[in-house]
């Protein structure tokens, strides 16, 4: 099959190899050309503006766009759009917010363009183990992209969860279980660190991949990182957000649904990026004005 890719970021790069890896014609587009250039010897078609990215391929023409959430996809989207004919297909595989994609896809349908949205699931590893995808839009237009999506994703690794939007509805809630999933592990790794025994972390974390209830990928990679750097020295305590967490618990408030796991380990993801919190000054002050508590000045 023929596709075209827009955004060669971590995992688009990646995926345009496991794409030309299963025999499918790709063309690619992005702004860093030495991005573009690394693809290109491995088989790709490059571009040097979206102009000739779109004339590269065959109508009906099937583009999937790879950058960033929010603006970067409108501002790309309406790029594309430019170019695009009656019974093109576009595809967003990024983390977009599913009500922007339902926005989408109504703005295609007007000019009579397909969209479906791709909830896109396995980081660096993909290109070695698929991605997992979780695909929005018509039935048809699912059937005439199922290829790419088969290509791209290990064994039953695809679903075509429903209408437009739903691709990505069902990433943001698998984002913000991993939000839960990984703060429960940093959590407890943190226990057994503060502990009186000399507790080898990263051996705990192979052991529990091993039958435990707890077993997981996340823990594979936290013994991956363990192996690394033992005391995760290296590393700043500070963690950052792309948006999913925020959007699911909005989503929990509307429908009124108790997601407290969530809510929390989203909380925590603030705190982290505080260096000196007036959150925890003020209780300080609070214990010394009561009850006479010593201070840390």
């Amino acid at each position: 099959m023929e596709i075209g890719m827009i955004g060669l970021g971590r995992m688009g790069m990646n995926m345009v190899l496991r794409l030309l890896e299963g025999g499918h014609r790709v063309a690619v587009f992005n702004r860093t050309v030495s991005k573009e250039e690394m693809v290109v010897n491995k088989g790709a078609i490059g571009s040097n503006s979206v102009e000739e990215f779109m004339g590269k391929l065959s109508a009906p023409r099937v583009v999937w766009l790879m950058v960033p959430a929010g603006q970067p996809t409108d501002d790309m989207l309406s790029e594309v759009l430019q170019y695009s004919q009656k019974g093109d297909i576009i595809i967003d595989g990024g983390n977009s917010y599913y009500k922007d994609s339902i926005r989408r896809a109504k703005i295609c349908s007007e000019k009579d363009i397909k969209f479906m949205d791709c909830g896109t699931s396995g980081g660096i590893w993909g290109l070695k183990n698929g991605y997992c995808s979780m695909i929005g839009g018509e039935d048809e237009t699912f059937k005439h992209c199922e290829p790419v999506f088969k290509t791209l994703a290990p064994e039953n690794g695809y679903l075509h969860t429903g209408p437009h939007g739903s691709g990505h509805f069902v990433k943001m809630v698998h984002n913000a279980i991993e939000y839960g999933m990984m703060e429960a592990y940093a959590e407890g790794f943190e226990i057994m660190k503060a502990s009186d025994f000399d507790i080898n972390l990263e051996r705990v974390s192979d052991l529990w991949n091993h039958a435990s209830v707890v077993r997981s990928w996340l823990l594979e990679l936290a013994n991956n990182a363990l192996k690394e750097d033992p005391e995760l020295a290296n590393l700043k305590p500070v963690v950052d957000d792309s948006g999913e967490g925020r959007w699911t618990l909005h989503e929990a408030i509307d429908k009124a649904v108790p997601a407290p796991v969530l809510a929390d380990s989203v909380f925590m993801r603030f705190r982290s990026r505080q260096e000196n919190s007036f959150a925890a000054r003020m209780l300080a002050a609070l214990r010394h004005q009561f009850g006479g508590h010593p201070i840390h000045k």
